[in-house]
């Protein structure tokens, strides 16, 4: 069985959600497995050091020509790849930790006309088809397909007289690639301006963890925040909608929405030929990141992921979402039609509380879980310790997971970056817990805590009371 294995270097290191991709094909019986990577010639050191763990061989795509790529771009030269490797499997990991838009997976899948199964947790078959366990249950599809894996696997270290394997250099020559479907050439979407996110900012007052029960007990009889989502003063005349889920977003920027009911994604895509839209949203949820990148890809389109905000001229769609895996946000615009965005849309919440767990509370898992037991709050979780299996992906607040609206949101141990806090703006009183002073949660929140998530708890007053 031929297994091709999908990777990205971040930063200089294997993308961690690539990592556990490879140890997921590594374990399966009788597999011959094949990295293939895209970009600089320097990544091909990375990827010699991967053929020590029992990679059968290496290939990287590697051209002038590929630079500047977007997912649309990048799934493209994959796929020419992928058509002269011919694998029973392709591997990837669910998304990049720089990009987090998980397009170029599902992308890829409808490019080489192939099913794709995403969020995988755990790959239970591989014979005839990949049988999965995933974020929604178990899913099967037969083979060749494409399977897009979460953090749930821990890459092996390789054998110490293992040998290191020769790495093939693929050009644009070697694909007989179209230049114009190629780096920035080939991508429809583009950047058009970065800056620092403000949005959902508040001015934090710093407290004794003794006080919180009056806090608590003030915001509960508190109204909840608000955020107006900005409407564009000229507007579109129409827009689709995949489902009811993105209509608010939608009115913000057209005079007329039609709402398009969830199919398979040939489905839409032959509606749209048929149709011509300007432009559809899609919710950013599971369904959403699956079937909104293989529409693009069947439509030859931009789509931009995890949309917070939308503007238009009357012709033009700005999107707006957070970007580089830090507090920038990005305005993005589409050049093709129709211009497709993933939304982000707020969980209505009947919680009056949500306590929310991050990295920094990793080892205070236990007493979150008994005081939000004892006091009836709704418990939750940053990515982080998702992706390392602490806690189910239904409780992950953010933007890749859900964005709530409780009169009270505690974020205990967790560093504020905009991916999280761009999913908290409409609580009503945010309370940080985080022992560096410094974190970046605290710009976002009403009260502060500058303490371990532990000394707060230990305070038998605290938990007595609140």
């Amino acid at each position: 069985m031929k297994v091709l294995v999908c990777v990205k270097q971040v930063k200089g290191e294997l993308n961690p959600f690539d990592a556990s991709s490879l140890e997921c094909a590594l374990r399966i019986p009788g597999a011959q497995v094949i990295l293939l990577s895209m970009g600089r010639p320097e990544v091909a050191e990375m990827l010699r050091g991967l053929t020590r763990l029992g990679v059968a061989h290496a290939i990287l795509l590697s051209d002038p020509t590929f630079a500047g790529s977007d997912t649309l771009a990048t799934a493209y030269v994959l796929s020419l790849a992928a058509g002269q490797i011919n694998p029973d499997l392709i591997v990837c990991g669910r998304q990049s930790v720089d990009g987090d838009t998980a397009q170029v997976g599902p992308s890829l899948a409808a490019m080489l006309g192939i099913p794709v199964i995403t969020n995988v947790m755990e790959l239970r078959g591989a014979d005839k088809q990949a049988e999965c366990q995933t974020r929604l249950g178990a899913e099967a599809v037969p083979l060749p397909a494409l399977i897009t894996v979460e953090r749930g696997y821990t890459l092996r270290f390789p054998r110490i007289r293992a040998k290191t394997g020769e790495v093939e250099i693929w050009d644009a020559q070697a694909l007989s690639a179209d230049p114009a479907k190629c780096g920035l050439r080939g991508s429809p979407t583009r950047v058009l301006r970065t800056y620092e996110s403000t949005l959902g900012k508040r001015k934090c007052k710093f407290i004794m963890p003794q006080e919180l029960p009056k806090i608590l007990d003030q915001a509960l009889n508190s109204p909840r925040h608000s955020v107006t989502l900005p409407v564009s003063k000229i507007k579109l005349p129409e827009v689709w909608s995949i489902g009811a889920e993105s209509l608010e977003m939608a009115r913000t920027i057209a005079d007329s929405v039609r709402i398009i009911e969830r199919q398979p994604p040939a489905q839409i895509a032959e509606l749209a030929r048929k149709e011509s839209p300007q432009v559809i949203l899609w919710d950013s949820g599971l369904w959403g990141r699956r079937n909104a990148p293989q529409v693009a890809a069947l439509l030859q389109t931009g789509l931009c992921a995890d949309c917070t905000t939308l503007e238009t001229d009357g012709e033009q769609l700005f999107m707006y979402r957070p970007a580089y895996g830090g507090n920038i946000m990005a305005k993005i615009v589409c050049r093709t039609l129709p211009q497709m965005a993933t939304v982000r849309t707020v969980e209505e919440s009947a919680a009056q509380v949500v306590l929310a767990a991050g990295a920094g509370a990793h080892d205070d898992l236990p007493r979150l879980r008994e005081w939000a037991q004892k006091r009836g709050y709704t418990l939750a979780a940053s990515r982080a310790l998702v992706d390392q299996g602490l806690m189910p992906y239904e409780c992950q607040v953010g933007l890749t997971g859900r964005s709530v609206n409780p009169a009270v949101y505690i974020a205990c141990g967790i560093s504020g970056a905009v991916q999280h806090t761009c999913a908290i703006e409409q609580a009503g009183t945010v309370v940080a817990i985080n022992r560096d002073k410094n974190a970046r949660i605290f710009e976002y929140a009403d009260y502060g805590i500058v303490s371990e998530c532990s000394a707060v708890f230990h305070q038998a007053r605290l938990l007595a009371n609140c």
